[in-house]
């Protein structure tokens, strides 16, 4: 490893004028075992850092560069906030040594012929996507202790498996019975000039989009598939666009295996996370909302009981900028580096 003299890992943030980019380096200037080594925005190059985000001017940051301009020999690992389609491309092109998280979704999905149908293209790294590890932390964090690839989940993913996936592999729901209602803050988006995007078309408002055809829903099944057992999982999943900045929650209707109840799957969640740092099951009766974690990198899961006889609700929230993607980067990061998974992490929710 490359590591400097005090310790330090020295890190390189891809994608760096995105919302994941700039939130990632928010958390890691505050974290005591890195050094920003590098940050690279090709449109931005040689710009500072509070030009593009002036909530980061001022900390002794480095100048955006492009990846031509980064000494690489001077760098430990390396976290990518690339759109999907661009990150394989680049990441590819990176030196051996360097250990990579990878935020984008060109590395979820491990069947390339999934990615291709879903995303429109062909997969330009396919010997990198049998590589990847699937980044939920909770879930993998002993595959990816040991990987040099991770590919982080993506928010509505973490919200969802982390709800879903407990109960999927205790048999305590029907997998071929799920409904996800999820909805995002527009950060989701991301930071592209969008009309959608835009306060007088977002603001005051609440829609559905990309109806019956999310990418995230593959990846959804694909981990939901596993837990099941290897047989095909197919989710009804429904995304909507709320006029908040960030924050995101998923409300998931469940047919319940026969004997089983509401308890049943409050006391799953609870064994499952009984060690987990940033995931909390509530207690009966309380709901988890959006601005209960905001900021934070913490999940809170509910369950409730439906009053259709044998159906249950479960309901999860996470900060999506967070949780759902640059703090769980972080967490994956302190995994692969031997750290305490937690370090760099432990802020509370920002309220009100």
């Amino acid at each position: 490893m490359a590591s400097t003299t005090n310790g330090k890992h020295r890190i390189a943030v891809i994608g760096a004028s995105g919302y994941t980019g700039a939130d990632l380096i928010r958390l890691a200037v505050r974290h005591p075992a890195i050094e920003i080594a590098a940050l690279v925005a090709r449109t931005h190059a040689g710009k500072p850092m509070g030009a593009v985000f002036p909530h980061l001017g001022g900390i002794g940051l480095p100048d955006l560069v492009d990846t031509d301009g980064v000494d690489w020999s001077r760098v430990d690992a390396v976290f990518c906030g690339l759109p999907h389609g661009t990150a394989f491309e680049v990441i590819a092109a990176l030196p051996d040594h360097l250990k990579i998280i990878d935020m984008s979704a060109d590395f979820r999905l491990r069947d390339v012929r999934t990615y291709g149908e879903w995303y429109g293209r062909e997969h330009g790294a396919p010997e990198l996507l049998a590589e990847a590890v699937y980044g939920l932390t909770e879930h993998y964090a002993d595959e990816i202790a040991k990987a040099r690839l991770v590919a982080c989940p993506g928010c509505y993913p973490t919200a969802t498996l982390l709800a879903l996936l407990p109960l999927v592999k205790a048999r305590l729901i029907a997998p071929e019975d799920i409904i996800v209602d999820a909805k995002s803050g527009v950060s989701g988006a991301g930071r592209a000039l969008k009309q959608a995007m835009l306060f007088a078309e977002a603001g005051e408002g609440l829609s559905p989009y990309a109806v019956a055809s999310h990418r995230h829903a593959p990846e959804i099944e694909q981990e939901l598939s596993r837990a099941a057992g290897g047989g095909p999982v197919t989710v009804n999943f429904t995304p909507h666009l709320v006029p908040m900045s960030r924050g995101e929650l998923v409300t998931c209707h469940v047919r319940m295996a026969h004997g089983a109840d509401a308890d049943a799957l409050r006391h799953a969640l609870a064994m499952a996370y009984a060690g987990a740092r940033f995931v909390q099951v509530m207690e009966p009766g309380v709901v988890p909302g959006t601005a209960h974690v905001r900021g934070s990198n913490v999940c809170r899961i509910a369950v409730f009981a439906d009053r259709i006889p044998g159906r249950a609700i479960v309901i999860a929230t996470l900060d999506n900028l967070v949780k759902g993607s640059a703090g769980q980067a972080l967490q994956n990061f302190n995994l692969m580096m031997g750290l305490d998974e937690a370090e760099g992490l432990m802020q509370l929710p920002l309220f009100p």
